[in-house]
């Protein structure tokens, strides 16, 4: 059996986990964290709710480093529970996926209006209360066909734009927490958010929806056979790629939580882009910020599109999907796979 070609280096996952994790999701839902929780009950929030992710990610890096092949779940409980729960288990998650891809491809559409006000053109027909526009439709098709192509050409194209995205995203985040540092409070009349709203059940509103932002580390198994690290090293990268995500959302809720007053953080739909633009006293920081959250959707889309697809080509060697879904571009195959990975994957 053939071993795909080993492709990602240290880098290339932790962006690649990190890209997946932070989605679109910080520039709009922020707001709703404050709100709920205050500035240090949402930073609180985070910190306890990434613990019990990065428990989680404990268990997946060993899985990950013991048995590096591509599938993730799939092949774990291939091997510890049979075919019955892997075939259950591996369609549960490739729907997950499917999900995210879909919603981006939505949420792609929506960040437009940001840029261009009134862009929505020709109606087409309303769904779920909805009004959808044709070029609101040709905004999510153009991306998703960019997306695929990004993946048809391979893993090291796919690898390289996930690391320019990631940076991307990075660089306007430090931005906004510069902005914040620098930022005056004193210099605002409305109320600026407290500490704590709510006490503990603010911060269980919060915390609940840490499990949600921090949904994607998962991608990594996936590609497991794909990276070239030791064994050691493909878990090590995977929780710091969580913590790195943890701590990101935590100077998120920090950043919103002082820059943004809270009158303005109940009556906005981008808290993340306004608190950038009170930050810099400029309307160009949250566009600025939003191309970030743009990024984020494009990282996202991808790294779930690369986890579906291995998911897709390990279930088709497994025989629980047809055997066209799991041939190779010659292109991608390197080499003789080692007897012991092969045995992991026999029926």
């Amino acid at each position: 059996m053939s071993g795909l070609k080993k492709s990602l280096g240290m880098f290339d996952i932790i962006a690649l986990d990190f890209g997946a994790m932070v989605g679109w999701g910080w520039v709009v839902l922020a707001g709703d964290w404050i709100i709920a929780a205050g500035t240090w009950g949402s930073m609180l929030a985070f910190m306890i709710g990434g613990l019990a992710v990065i428990m989680i990610g404990v268990n997946y890096a060993e899985l990950a480093s013991s048995m590096p092949v591509t599938g993730g779940e799939h092949t774990y409980t291939y091997r510890a529970l049979g075919v019955t729960v892997s075939f259950i288990c591996s369609w549960s998650i490739l729907f997950g996926y499917f999900s995210v891809v879909a919603f981006e491809a939505v949420a792609l559409p929506t960040v437009v209006e940001y840029f261009i006000p009134n862009y929505n053109q020709d109606y087409l027909w309303t769904i779920a209360g909805w009004d959808v526009y044709a070029t609101w439709v040709g905004v999510g098709m153009l991306g998703s066909v960019i997306v695929t192509w990004l993946n048809i050409r391979g893993m090291e194209v796919s690898a390289w734009f996930q690391k320019t995205a990631v940076l991307g995203i990075l660089f306007v985040g430090t931005l906004l927490f510069i902005g914040a540092v620098l930022y005056n409070p004193a210099t605002s009349t409305a109320v600026q958010a407290p500490a704590f709203i709510g006490g503990i059940g603010g911060m269980m509103t919060v915390i609940v929806m840490v499990p949600f932002m921090s949904v994607g580390f998962d991608v990594i198994p996936q590609a497991a056979e794909e990276i070239d690290l030791t064994r050691p090293n493909i878990g090590k990268f995977l929780i710091i790629s969580i913590i790195i995500a943890v701590m990101w959302y935590v100077g998120v809720a920090w950043s919103v939580g002082r820059t943004l007053p809270l009158i303005e953080a109940q009556g906005s739909t981008l808290a993340t882009a306004d608190a950038m633009t009170n930050a810099w006293q400029g309307k160009w920081a949250g566009i600025l910020l939003v191309i970030g959250g743009v990024l984020g959707i494009l990282s996202s889309w991808n790294a779930f599109l690369i986890g579906g697809s291995r998911l897709l080509y390990a279930m088709s060697r497994a025989h629980m999907l047809p055997a066209f879904l799991g041939k190779l571009h010659p292109n991608i195959i390197l080499q003789r796979m080692p007897f012991c990975l092969s045995v992991a994957l026999r029926p």
